[in-house]
């Protein structure tokens, strides 16, 4: 029997590579990723999976960070015995806390996004809020942001490009920090091990 983890649909693709490369024996259960577009659901959903594929496992762990559960993720965790990813969201993950807090304090108007956002950033962010219907609701939802920071795991001139016309669409100028996959792949290696 081998490791379940519970994980973000957004993260699933990096940790199956990162199990690949470290040769760890793991199942991941994948939630959908617009579950973010509603954290008070998250800890719900982690629960009741947990409860499925507990006892197909030596052991479980979740690949969240707490990603607006306000800690009613770590309460269904308590529950079950199990750890998941530090931080407070990916970015924690991605690119260290103690980096992230930086960047919110030199601009604490800052976007974020990940790979998995600037792939899917029409359908989880434009189609989301309703800015594919409404799109003068553009400075209700983003007039107090000043930049949007890409975290690049992986970057590609197409990840480049679709990065920029992410920024465009908000209307704000973009920054590039290049973080890679070392924080992800530190934490489940932790996470899988403990």
């Amino acid at each position: 029997m081998n490791i379940g983890i519970v994980a973000c649909g957004a993260l699933a693709f990096e940790i199956e590579a990162i199990a690949k490369e470290n040769n760890l024996d793991l199942t991941i259960y994948p939630l959908p990723p617009l579950l973010h577009n509603h954290p008070e659901k998250i800890a719900g959903e982690v629960d009741r999976l947990l409860y499925e594929v507990k006892g197909k496992h030596i052991k479980c762990a979740v690949a969240y960070a707490d990603c607006g559960t306000y800690g009613a993720l770590d309460l269904v965790l308590e529950t079950h015995k199990v750890s998941r990813l530090t931080g407070n969201h990916c970015y924690d993950v991605f690119a260290g806390k103690a980096t992230l807090e930086k960047l919110m304090a030199e601009s604490a108007g800052t976007y974020f996004l990940t790979d998995y956002l600037v792939k899917s950033f029409y359908r989880s962010v434009i189609v989301e809020l309703g800015l594919d219907r409404r799109p003068d609701l553009r400075d209700d939802y983003f007039k107090n942001y000043s930049k949007v920071i890409w975290l690049s795991q992986s970057p590609t001139p197409e990840l480049e490009i679709a990065a920029g016309a992410a920024a465009d669409l908000l209307q704000l100028p973009l920054e590039v920090r290049i973080v890679g996959k070392t924080g992800l792949a530190d934490q489940i290696l932790t996470l899988v091990s403990s």
